[in-house]
């Protein structure tokens, strides 16, 4: 009887510490209360007029050519829009169309940079609108870059044209970036590295696409929506597999020398067991720790109290939500397989995710252990990983209270992105690079990037140019 007195006052005291901590931390948090800015008319109409000129440039990217006809409309446009901008800042140029614009600060060995790329994919869906007319419909402005990215970058001049109106100089040397080939992958932000790199110029943030404001990512949460940074991309490591047999015949080849079902057993393997470490990496927890007081109960006493419910976490986390599991641990896609008897080979690509580097050492390790069981080589085609934002930095404090600031009413929150960007590339002469476009996104919209009917609310693009405006206003 003792026993079972001392376990139900064990469990009493646990819950104790679960609701009280649950409480302190809720308590704690920031109220969401304030205004978010307004406009009138006249206003969106302005912002309306220049997004929808940009948006009738067909500035697609192509894989392997380059046509600039499209992309020096949009050049003349962005002249004309912005003038003071082009009349008072230093411009660059890299690669065939990539943009770098310098607006001299007081303290010329400071340096922030505002990013986006002006390159869309192609429109080959059958739209309700025309993908490149810019129509307005209920308040929103649809065409191919609405939401990625000529609405974001749309924000960002505005921003500087507003404030070069008003006569304002920055503390710091304030740049624009914008890219012609980031939806390829290619050379236009890593030509601008290349120049960063020869003047000596490091930044003290960079802020890119990748996040934005978005309906809220986790159930049951008590508010419109959320604010989420991408602080980190997951690296990539591109693997061969390779299975060969001495034979071509198959008549003559049991399972254990047939490429093709050792191959197949493999991939299974992998793809069931996941054998890849599991871990609740700073930029989770950090995640959990700023939405938890937002969300309701039980999910609310879950996040709050991750000393006890982390372990669990990060093993469901995989199979409730995909994106949310590809941010505790390195995911494998096997892309390709090809090959077979005749050829006596079969070859499967495999992408593995990956978020910390140290893990990926040992989930390779145990990639080979499975490897080798079924008779298959493993090649590493190429690898590529960079460190995260730190979170310890002011400049990402101050990021994250200018969001505070200009959307009392959203939580803002970090996370690991599992797409690409530009950013990422620019993470060697920048300690604190941040992905996040204060583009206000329903889901509808957020799932129409890359799809048919892209577009994004005219109102949001305003309030993104005043997150901007007063993020290079008060950066000290």
């Amino acid at each position: 009887m003792i026993v079972l007195w001392i376990i139900l006052g064990t469990i009493l005291a646990l819950l104790l510490v679960l609701a009280l901590n649950t409480a302190i931390k809720t308590a704690s948090a920031r109220k969401l209360i304030g205004e978010h800015p307004t406009f009138s008319d006249k206003e969106l109409e302005s912002y309306a007029h220049s997004l929808r000129e940009m948006l009738r440039c067909k500035t697609v990217s192509v894989k392997g050519s380059y046509d600039d006809t499209e992309f020096a409309k949009l050049r003349d446009v962005v002249k004309e829009q912005f003038p003071l901008l082009h009349e008072k800042a230093e411009r660059y140029s890299f690669s065939d169309d990539c943009w770098i614009y310098k607006i001299p600060g007081k303290d010329s060995s400071r340096n922030i940079m505002l990013m986006s790329h002006h390159d869309v994919v192609a429109a080959t869906e059958e739209w309700s609108h025309d993908p490149f007319g810019g129509e307005v419909v209920d308040g929103a402005i649809f065409g191919r870059g609405a939401a990625d990215t000529k609405g974001s970058l749309c924000a960002i001049l505005f921003a500087a044209e507003q404030l070069l109106a008003e006569g304002f100089v920055p503390e710091v040397n304030f740049y624009i970036g914008s890219s012609h080939n980031e939806e390829l992958g290619g050379d236009g932000i890593p030509s601008a590295l290349a120049w960063f790199r020869e003047q000596g110029i490091i930044f003290e943030v960079i802020m890119d696409e990748g996040g934005a404001i978005v309906d809220p990512p986790l159930g049951n949460m008590n508010c419109e929506k959320c604010a989420m940074v991408a602080v980190h991309e997951k690296g990539r490591c591109r693997l061969i597999c390779k299975a060969t047999t001495e034979s071509s015949h198959i008549s003559l080849t049991g399972y254990k020398n047939n490429p093709v079902e050792r191959m197949s057993a493999f991939i299974q393997e992998i793809s069931t067991k996941k054998p890849f470490i599991l871990r609740l990496n700073p930029q989770v927890t950090e995640m959990f720790r700023r939405l938890a007081p937002y969300c309701g109960f039980p999910m609310n006493v879950l996040f709050c109290n991750l000393w006890l419910f982390g372990g669990i976490l990060k093993k469901v986390l995989p199979s409730i939500n995909a994106t949310a599991g590809g941010m505790v641990g390195t995911v494998c896609t096997f892309q390709k397989i090809e090959g077979g008897m005749t050829e006596k080979v079969c070859t499967a690509n495999a992408l593995l995710r990956n978020v910390n580097e140290e893990d990926l050492r040992k989930d390779l390790d145990a990639f080979r252990m499975i490897a080798k069981k079924y008779g298959v080589e493993v090649e590493i085609e190429n690898e590529e990983y960079y460190d995260p934002a730190d979170l310890n930095s002011a400049a990402y404090a101050y990021a994250m209270d200018c969001i505070e600031k200009v959307f009392p009413r959203y939580p803002a929150a970090p996370y690991i992105l599992p797409a690409g960007t530009d950013a990422w590339k620019l993470t060697p002469i920048c300690n604190c690079v941040l992905r996040f476009a204060p583009t206000r996104m329903s889901s509808k919209q957020l799932a129409s990037i890359h799809a048919v009917n892209e577009n994004i609310d005219v109102s949001a693009i305003a309030e993104a140019a005043a997150f901007y405006k007063y993020f290079v206003k008060n950066y000290k």
